[in-house]
């Protein structure tokens, strides 16, 4: 069973008595409608018991519909993403439901969404309509960014049942009343302002690592992102909880823990709190053997940050940081927070304390008003920092953003011409990165790999080394000398 809890404020629906705490057996349906002010808005709920406490009804709800019921869980777009469809994975299971095996028709498919880009969209509504080829008879509930920003869109799409906005994913279990196929889908969501909860994840992937999510929503509104539209403003969990849940990893046997959100250095907004003494207290945390921070604001790795993980016990020297474009003028437009300046002086920073340390940079090209002046400009700029590897975005208009504003706007071919442009500058530049580490000796996290084939690990400083398959390496990390590159594998070769 799980509890719903339902916070009865300036409300006379009941009054309970302060020193009572017996459960009263009972099956009734509650209505609680909209009025006056302050009064909570609830779906009509079955309940199985009720227990009064104070101003709180602690409420059991039915869950026999879950029992012996099977769910498949399908992930677009980020690693924070995946985290969350963890969570709601854990909560059904918690509700009996179990995951589907591989080619078994599942009961429950819950398709979490993405909504980055115009072709996240696009992959998001086919894979919706795949799942429900492939599932005719299951419930299917949509959630996630696609689902908040567009509910409608994805409710018109023949065989969903459930579509979940933000604020209401990560308590499927709560608007899920029955499992029959609707003739309708019904659509749950919140406006943007409205979303506030933080729900903690933590997830497996398919190979060893661990993603935690520590922070959600932004408070940016850069002129070319939907995200704080679909995720809402910036949020997070409490140091402490988050640190309870690397002991969870710990005894699940987890070795590598990287830290997501969608802001992860703007933690602390709710909590009062700030991301460097989260840092420190993981680091803290006995059994992890090393954690990664995911994409971080230039302007928020702050140099004390730098510092500390060149000091850390546990902490990779791993970076990864969005320029998305190394122009002023474009930064500008973007309404991002930095310059070129402060960018260059955070990889000089890191080159400084960490030489041996992997950044990775985010770049959009051909966002309007990105002239080819302007895109030489960026170019010129992105040869002239040392970093690792480029992940190149190309710009795709998204409705209700400030961009659309702006009057230039940059075709197709040129787009992609610019794309490969900075891919193939990419390349150059990871294997540079690569044959700079040759002959090392660095500690490698092996992952799962099918039997029979070759396995691969990342390096501290994510260096991708290739080896032949032994179960035995399977979640370990060793000391191992980097060798030489592998063309087919396109990755550097293990050597023991």
């Amino acid at each position: 069973m799980c509890t719903l809890r339902l916070i009865l404020c300036k409300s006379n629906i009941y009054k309970p008595n302060p020193k009572e705490n017996r459960p009263i057996n009972a099956r009734f349906f509650v209505f609680l409608w909209p009025c006056l002010n302050n009064y909570l808005i609830c779906r009509v709920i079955v309940f199985s018991q009720l227990q009064f406490r104070q101003n709180t009804i602690l409420i059991m709800i039915d869950q026999s519909i879950f029992q012996n019921k099977t769910a498949s869980y399908y992930t677009l777009g980020c690693k924070l993403n995946f985290a969350e469809t963890s969570a709601i994975g854990r909560q059904l299971l918690q509700a009996g439901v179990t995951r589907a095996r591989k080619g078994q028709k599942a009961d429950i498919c819950v398709i979490n969404t993405c909504s980055v880009t115009e072709l996240a969209d696009k992959k998001g509504r086919q894979a919706i309509r795949k799942v429900i080829q492939e599932n005719s008879d299951a419930f299917v509930v949509v959630t996630g960014c696609y689902a908040q920003l567009k509910p409608e869109d994805v409710a018109a799409i023949e065989g969903v049942d459930l579509v979940l906005g933000a604020e209401q994913k990560l308590d499927v279990v709560k608007y899920i009343d029955d499992l029959h196929k609707k003739d309708k889908s019904e659509v749950v969501t919140s406006k943007t302002h409205r979303i506030r909860s933080f729900v903690p994840s933590v997830s497996a992937d398919d190979r060893t690592r661990y993603f935690l999510k520590v922070q959600d929503g932004c408070d940016y509104f850069c002129s070319f992102c939907t995200i704080p539209f679909a995720r809402g403003r910036s949020r997070n969990g409490s140091i402490e909880d988050l640190v309870k849940q690397a002991h969870q990893v710990v005894e699940e046997g987890g070795k590598e823990i990287v830290l997501t959100g969608v802001n992860i250095g703007d933690f602390g907004h709710t909590t009062k709190e700030n991301f460097i003494d989260l840092l420190k207290a993981l680091d803290e945390v006995e059994g992890i053997e090393r954690y990664r921070i995911s994409s971080i604001e230039p302007n928020l790795l702050t140099d004390e940050i730098i510092d500390f993980v060149a000091s850390s016990k546990r902490f990779a020297p791993h970076f990864h940081m969005p320029l998305q474009a190394g122009s002023d003028a474009v930064l500008k437009l973007m309404k991002r927070k930095y310059d070129t300046a402060l960018f260059r002086h955070k990889v000089e920073k890191i080159k400084k304390a960490l030489p041996h340390a992997f950044i990775g940079v985010d770049v959009i090209v051909g966002v309007r008003g990105e002239t080819d002046t302007y895109f030489e400009e960026s170019l010129e700029f992105i040869r002239s920092i040392d970093f690792s590897q480029l992940h190149v975005f190309t710009y795709s208009e998204r409705p209700g953003t400030q961009a659309l504003q702006i009057d230039y706007a940059v075709d197709p071919k040129t787009k992609h011409a610019r794309s490969k442009a900075l891919l193939d500058l990419s390349d150059e530049r990871l294997r540079q990165f690569y044959a700079s580490q040759q002959g090392e000796t660095r500690k490698v996290l092996f992952e799962h790999t099918k039997r029979g084939q070759r396995m691969h690990g990342f390096t501290e400083n994510y260096v991708k080394l290739y080896a032949d398959y032994d179960p035995l390496l399977i979640n370990r990390i060793l000391d191992v000398k980097v060798g030489a590159y592998d063309e087919d594998e396109m990755a550097m070769n293990a050597e023991f």
